[in-house]
């Protein structure tokens, strides 16, 4: 059983083991696959029309399955390595250790906001951004200057919430834990948040060419993980019949192979520490 652990915790071989197998996938064009779905799905999910990745009750199964997917092809290259979380109402800085050189490397530098330290820069020749919404081709980060991370308190409260998403199934949604925690609702904005507070490529509909994104969204899993023990009666809506989202037992694309339902439970393939 893969167990996927907190990234404050890992060993100075966990995080060689994680970098090294990410820049393999990198180098191989798998990665860069990823950002390619991210991005179609970002810029084609929209309030009023099909939706499945994103603004919509599918955000959580969809991301959760593109997690797994990414963390499989990872364990094709080495087979110890599992996707960290990162708990940002804890480590809240760009002095945290996620953002250290053995690790993900530290914030972009002002003039340009090109990461210039860590495995992911530039000048190491073993990260260059191809798909682009700029035609810069360096990883970017401005961290802190836009957007507030959420805090405990913030997300304690959106784990409060008992029901799973309501009407209309998009980012108007109120009483909603699925949009609230997606983030575009409620005080901490909370999955939404942590992408503008990054800045740089993590802003955008590429924001996987960040590989704090994995982290960022293991993260987000693992509170609908929690969720789902806290309120174990409240069940994926909606159920069957809603046009323009992905009902519990409607296949999701780009899979098509795999539905709402069968990523209820996640314990099959890894678990949390």
């Amino acid at each position: 059983m893969a167990v996927r652990k907190n990234q404050a915790n890992l060993t100075a071989t966990e995080k060689r083991n994680f970098v090294n197998a990410v820049l393999e996938l990198k180098r191989t064009g798998v990665y860069d696959g990823f950002v390619r779905t991210h991005n179609e799905f970002i810029m084609s999910d929209t309030d009023n029309g099909d939706r499945v990745g994103h603004r919509s009750p599918s955000f959580l199964p969809w991301h959760r399955r593109f997690l797994i997917q990414f963390e499989q092809e990872l364990q094709k290259i080495d087979s110890s390595v599992t996707l960290p979380y990162w708990d940002w109402t804890v480590d809240r800085t760009a002095n945290a250790s996620i953002f250290g050189a053995d690790f993900m490397g530290g914030n972009g530098r002002s003039r340009d906001a090109q990461v210039t330290t860590g495995p992911f820069a530039y000048s190491t020749g073993k990260w260059t951004i191809n798909v682009s919404v700029d035609n810069r081709n360096f990883l970017q980060r401005e961290i802190g200057a836009a957007g507030t991370l959420p805090t405990r308190a913030q997300v304690d409260a959106v784990l409060a919430m008992p029901v799973y998403d309501t009407a209309p199934w998009n980012s108007a949604s109120e009483g909603s834990f699925r949009n609230y925690l997606e983030g575009w609702r409620g005080a901490g904005r909370v999955h939404n948040n942590v992408h503008v507070w990054m800045g740089g490529q993590m802003a955008t509909g590429v924001s996987p060419n960040d590989p704090v994104f994995w982290l960022h969204h293991a993260h987000i899993d693992k509170l609908w993980s929690d969720w789902q023990r806290m309120h174990p009666q409240s069940a994926y809506l909606p159920a069957a019949g809603t046009a323009n989202v992905v009902d519990l037992n409607d296949t999701m694309r780009p899979w098509n192979n795999v539905t709402p339902a069968q990523m209820l439970d996640h314990t099959s393939y890894y678990t949390y520490a």
